[in-house]
């Protein structure tokens, strides 16, 4: 499944916050781990005054040493032995995209400020980046205040939200393995709601009749199409598996059901398009990774 699972760590709490669920994956899993330090030279290079520019070797020395020494003993607490460190010049976002982008079956693994208002998810961030360039899967972990990154973590349910597209349902081989491996329930979860537009008759007034008729017939569709997937997956050997269909806006049924649901992970997929459309801002993975308190697994999807 995973070749290897890639923990960018910067020194700061905030990006701790992905180890319990990095020590949970990789000794369910057996996948070895390799933490990931980035010594930014150009950013270093702006905190320092123009009469002691010739330190900046002697800083950049210090960097690598300090973060070589931060990352053993980090490793030390995820087993150590079997725990890989590396540490990078560059540009934080750009070397974690390469450096994965080696071997498409790593797993990046990372910690997500989570904040609400403008600061909810700041897409100059090393987080944002990462999500909207890398081909690789992504782990993104809210980094939640109080949450404790020495503490235990565990995935007992794994989330696919489904919309009907193949796009959507391309996460499902991924998700599957991941189950298993995590010995893990699998629900498959799609929201439903009336198509925008369909809330007046023709004369502008509304037709509550007609309205109560067309979202029985979305709800028996999205359970119907529920109980089909369930099924196929059943018959491919997930023991494990049931589905939910909740009425409302997707992102946020989807946050709202992970929520009560303990132990879970969401896993679900990007558009994978390039350029200014490659990530579509709105969209509902991006809602998700924003505001859902609990890990979200993204898959490239092919379009």
């Amino acid at each position: 499944m995973y070749s290897k699972m890639l923990i960018p760590l910067d020194g700061s709490k905030t990006a701790e916050k992905v180890l319990p669920y990095a020590r949970h994956l990789a000794g369910k899993l057996k996948v070895p781990a390799e933490l990931l330090a980035v010594i930014d030279i150009a950013e270093l290079a702006t905190h320092i005054a123009a009469e002691k520019a010739r330190f900046l070797d002697t800083m950049i020395e210090d960097g690598v040493r300090n973060s070589e020494s931060y990352l053993r003993k980090t490793a030390a607490t995820l087993g150590g032995a079997g725990v890989n460190c590396t540490v990078e010049k560059g540009k934080a976002a750009d070397s974690i995209i390469e450096h994965a982008a080696k071997d498409k079956n790593t797993l990046i693994a990372m910690a997500t400020h989570g904040r609400s208002g403008l600061n909810r998810f700041m897409l100059g961030s090393v987080a944002g980046k990462v999500l909207r360039g890398t081909t690789n899967p992504l782990l993104l972990v809210r980094a939640a205040e109080g949450a404790n990154a020495d503490g235990a973590a565990s995935v007992k349910t794994v989330i696919v939200p489904l919309d009907g597209s193949e796009l959507a349902e391309s996460v499902l081989p991924a998700a599957v393995d991941l189950a298993k491996g995590l010995e893990a329930e699998i629900v498959l979860f799609r929201a439903y709601n009336i198509p925008y537009g369909a809330y007046s008759s023709g004369d502008g007034f509304y037709d509550p009749v007609n309205l109560d008729a067309l979202l029985a017939s979305v709800k028996d569709e999205a359970t119907e199409y529920l109980e089909r997937k369930t099924e196929e997956l059943k018959r491919k050997g997930m023991a494990k598996v049931s589905f939910v269909a909740k009425e409302g806006f997707s992102a946020d049924e989807i946050i709202g059901f992970a929520r009560e649901t303990k132990d879970s992970m969401i896993a679900m997929c990007t558009h994978g398009r390039s350029g200014v459309k490659r990530f579509v801002l709105g969209s509902v993975t991006e809602t998700v990774v924003r505001h859902s308190g609990e890990p979200v697994l993204v898959m490239r999807g092919v379009s």
